[in-house]
């Protein structure tokens, strides 16, 4: 018991002087150490194939979203179900859901599993970043919104119509080729 006690009163005083060779700076977390905020479009895609990441990326940027989500995640079905569960999803009877945005957070989950193809995926992110814009879980809402997400990713795979000439070659004036 003695050496208990011993023990206890030298690491207390050990600790005290210990204590005082820190640092003269009473701030423990420097000014310049913190990360910076995040910027309003930043965000990180986790989970996915470079692909899917850059396709993911690449149909937000053409949506320009007023609101960006702060991550997508892409999750393996077993996952995405737990998660669901866990935020207490409502899905309406006689729907799946693919994909499901949290609002709280701006998280965006998908199932990896039920990926089907890029132009579902582009339209189901829209109906997300819908969510995200009106800041409600209101299907309705969300599909209002995204309306016009849908239109520009549409308006981008539109062939370029102002190629009026095959023969047209960049910088050339088209008034100039015979």
């Amino acid at each position: 018991m003695r050496l208990r006690i011993w023990t206890t009163l030298f690491l207390a005083t050990i600790a005290q002087f210990a204590w005082g060779q820190t640092s003269t700076n009473p701030k423990l977390v420097n000014a310049q150490a913190t990360s910076p905020e995040p910027s309003v479009n930043s965000y990180t895609v986790i989970g996915a194939t470079p692909e899917q990441e850059a396709l993911v990326r690449a149909q937000i940027r053409t949506m320009q979203p007023e609101v960006y989500p702060l991550r997508v995640l892409f999750v393996a079905h077993w996952k995405y179900m737990d998660t669901a569960r866990t935020f207490c999803l409502h899905v309406p009877a006689g729907y799946t859901s693919a994909m499901f945005t949290h609002l709280p957070s701006r998280s965006v989950f998908i199932d990896s599993d039920r990926y089907v193809s890029d132009d579902s995926l582009g339209f189901w992110i829209a109906h997300e970043l819908g969510h995200l814009a009106a800041n409600s879980a209101s299907e309705n809402a969300a599909d209002k919104a995204a309306r016009g997400y849908r239109k520009r990713l549409k308006d981008a795979r539109k062939p370029n119509v102002h190629m009026r000439d095959k023969n047209y070659v960049f910088g050339d004036d088209p008034e100039a080729v015979n």
